[in-house]
């Protein structure tokens, strides 16, 4: 009995009350087997099992029977958000046809579209010996589906737990529905079983990537040339430490990020060399870029930065890494900028004229003679510890600091009675007055104050 709001199942021997649902029925359809029924509302339904064994000891209990009914008769299996229109069940399958016009089957949850229909038609049965099922319209058209009986043998018994005896069963079956076996295997959780009967190259490569099977991925990958296969085959090999299986991937796929980051992850710097040609070559100088200058190859990565025609930012860079090449940046600079705005053009400082405008210029060009030896060593990972506190500073930092504590005023001197001692004190003022000048030249620039932003040049004349 059902209204609007619920429906109640009874016993037929007692009628006594078993289980009310609170849902809105709009039809009931029972398995033949009567363990099972699926309940249809206006927008889903729903299927349920229904345990006997705990009906039987509810009857048997001798219980009075409350509004409810036995709270275990029945238990929630699945709920699938489709209108059904009519239904039948064959076996633990559950055949329907929804209000978009589609015939489908529902086995374990897993609902599976067999057919789209042109027209609104009603189930009529269906008939195992010819494993067809049988539609009919309102113009009283029959027309029938093939739905293969052991399809629906196949996997009622999966979802039994009976495999050995869906194995059996399996050859039975067309290779043409192996794909669909697949994936209702797949959503059961059975990938394993899913990947040996899969027989669509992309779907088996998808199951092996799942299953981390990199050799399986790896033969189909060849087999297809597909570049997002490779490339997605790498980043697997990468994630389960096969580094070389990763390389041989990622250059497959022309996966140059993928071979940035594995190269500098390794500190395989002949690796990152053959990089940066790999990606001029295929025009990706963004990685050409950052490979050159993790190689410390600043003069190429200028001169790529020209070749892009990204001549302000090479300007930039040779200011803050190569200063003794700005001045012929800044004229490539002058010559580019000209053709479009002149003006602008004029306004460009070259160093070389105008040190003063650049702030502790005399000192980059000192560090970099100082430490251009020093860019083709490349120290090795686990002398990270020595170098980490070097990423928090910069060069001309570091030598500024260098010339503060070397120009430093000594402590003032005592004697052995702990007063100052006036010998050593004029001694050192006689020091600090004193100031060498070249007499082989006629003009000597002679730094007098060291400190930034305070610099002093004095131009002394010497009599010849």
């Amino acid at each position: 009995m059902c209204s609007g709001d619920f429906i109640c199942f009874y016993d037929w021997a007692d009628c006594r009350l078993i289980r009310r649902i609170d849902v809105t029925v709009k039809n009931v359809y029972w398995a033949d087997s009567g363990d099972l029924v699926a309940i249809a509302s206006d927008t889903s339904f729903y299927i349920l099992k229904y345990n006997r064994d705990v009906v039987a000891a509810y009857l048997e209990g001798g219980k009075p029977a409350d509004e409810e009914g036995a709270e275990d008769a029945f238990e929630l299996l699945h709920e699938v958000n489709e209108r059904v229109r009519t239904g039948i069940w064959v076996g633990d399958c559950f055949i329907y046809n929804n209000s978009s016009w589609r015939l489908n089957y529902c086995v374990g949850g897993e609902v599976t579209t067999m057919y789209h229909l042109d027209r609104p038609m009603y189930l009529m049965g269906y008939l195992a010996n010819q494993s067809r099922v049988y539609l009919i319209d309102k113009e009283f058209n029959v027309i029938g589906y093939t739905l293969l009986l052991s399809l629906i043998e196949y996997k009622t018994l999966v979802m039994r737990g009976d495999l050995e005896s869906a194995n059996e069963i399996l050859p039975s079956i067309p290779k043409t529905q192996y794909n669909s076996v697949a994936h209702f295997l797949e959503s059961r959780g059975m990938l394993e079983e899913a990947l040996e009967i899969a027989t669509d190259a992309d779907y088996k490569f998808d199951l092996a990537v799942q299953l981390g099977k990199l050799e399986v991925a790896k033969a189909i990958a060849v087999e297809a040339q597909s570049e997002s296969k490779w490339k997605q085959l790498g980043e697997l090999a990468m994630s389960t430490g096969k580094l070389e299986a990763s390389e041989e991937c990622l250059l497959q796929a022309k996966d140059l990020s993928g071979l940035l980051l594995l190269y500098s992850s390794l500190g395989d710097a002949e690796g990152v060399e053959k990089l940066a040609s790999l990606a001029k070559e295929h025009g990706k100088n963004n990685v050409a870029f950052l490979c050159l200058f993790m190689l410390g190859k600043l003069e190429d990565c200028i001169q790529l930065l020209v070749d892009s025609n990204r001549i302000p930012e090479a300007a930039l860079m040779a200011r803050s890494y190569l200063p003794s090449k700005v001045s012929e940046i800044v004229a490539i600079w002058r010559k580019d900028l000209s053709k479009v705005n002149p003006k602008a053009a004029d306004s460009l400082a070259d160093p070389a004229e105008y040190p003063n405008l650049f702030e502790d210029w005399q000192v980059a060009l000192t560090v970099e003679q100082n430490v251009a030896s020093q860019r083709g060593h490349y120290p090795s990972a686990d002398e990270y510890l020595n170098h980490a506190e070097k990423s928090d500073t910069t060069l001309v930092e570091a030598f500024k600091r260098m010339q503060v504590i070397d120009e430093e005023e000594p402590v003032e001197a005592l004697d052995e009675n702990g007063e100052p001692d006036e010998e050593v004190m004029e001694t050192e003022e006689n020091v600090d007055e004193a100031v060498q000048v070249d007499t082989d030249q006629p003009e000597e620039t002679v730094l007098v104050n060291g400190n930034e932003g305070e610099e002093q040049w004095v131009l002394t004349q010497h009599d010849e």
